[in-house]
């Protein structure tokens, strides 16, 4: 297996599979419950948002922090999430991450929330698992605006 096939696979399970059961579960559009994020993001799971950093040790936990963030925009009318820019680095053959702007919005177009968010990424015995999230809201278009240097 290549670097390259790496890059492949990773990109796939992250904006096929990941992002686009999630945009769906919290649009509504595919109805599984809160739980669901399990199968994406590993416990334990480091996270931070803004000045905040915690680990979550606890599968409840991990749910508990990304229901908090669905509700939210569920209540925000949320339908959608562009990304108007991303980075993919493999770092091995089981470790990579993932650097993405997201605009999380509304039906009409109209923006809830602009996030710049750094997924660190491992490939365990079930596949590729969310191991880190590093998030902070901005109004960048470019992730060397979001982040410079």
């Amino acid at each position: 297996m290549t670097l390259s096939s790496v890059n492949d696979e990773v990109t796939q399970w992250f904006f096929d599979d990941y992002m686009s059961t999630w945009i769906g579960v919290v649009s509504g559009v595919i109805a599984r419950g809160t739980d669901f994020i399990l199968d994406y993001w590993s416990v334990p799971l480091h996270y931070t948002a803004g000045s905040t950093a915690q680990w979550l040790l606890e599968a409840t936990q991990v749910v508990a922090v990304s229901a908090q963030t669905q509700g939210r925009l569920r209540e925000q009318g949320f339908a959608t999430t562009t990304i108007p820019d991303y980075s993919v680095m493999v770092y091995n053959q089981a470790g990579a991450a993932i650097e993405a702007i997201m605009s999380r919005c509304r039906a009409d177009g109209s923006e809830i929330e602009r996030q710049v968010v750094h997924f660190e990424l491992a490939r365990e015995p079930v596949g590729w698992r969310v191991i880190g999230i590093q998030s902070i809201s901005s109004a960048a278009d470019a992730l060397t605006v979001a982040w410079p240097g």
